[in-house]
């Protein structure tokens, strides 16, 4: 796992919190944000994945181009 996989998940989290905070004080505006951070954290954990991905098959065309 790399740093935008685990930044994106604690935005995943700080954003599921906020939303839970703002339904149980009827604060929409806290709601809304945390909506906002979870989104971004689900684009920044993705981004991370893919980036992870590239460089496994980068290594696997490394090991192989090796033998």
């Amino acid at each position: 796992m790399n740093r935008d996989e685990m930044e994106g998940k604690g935005d995943k989290l700080k954003g599921r919190a906020k939303q839970a905070w703002g339904d149980m004080t009827n604060n929409e505006r806290l709601h809304d944000e945390g909506v906002a951070d979870e989104a971004s954290g689900n684009v920044q954990e993705g981004f991370g994945k893919a980036r992870r991905k590239v460089g496994e098959a980068i290594d696997d065309v490394a090991d192989k181009i090796k033998e």
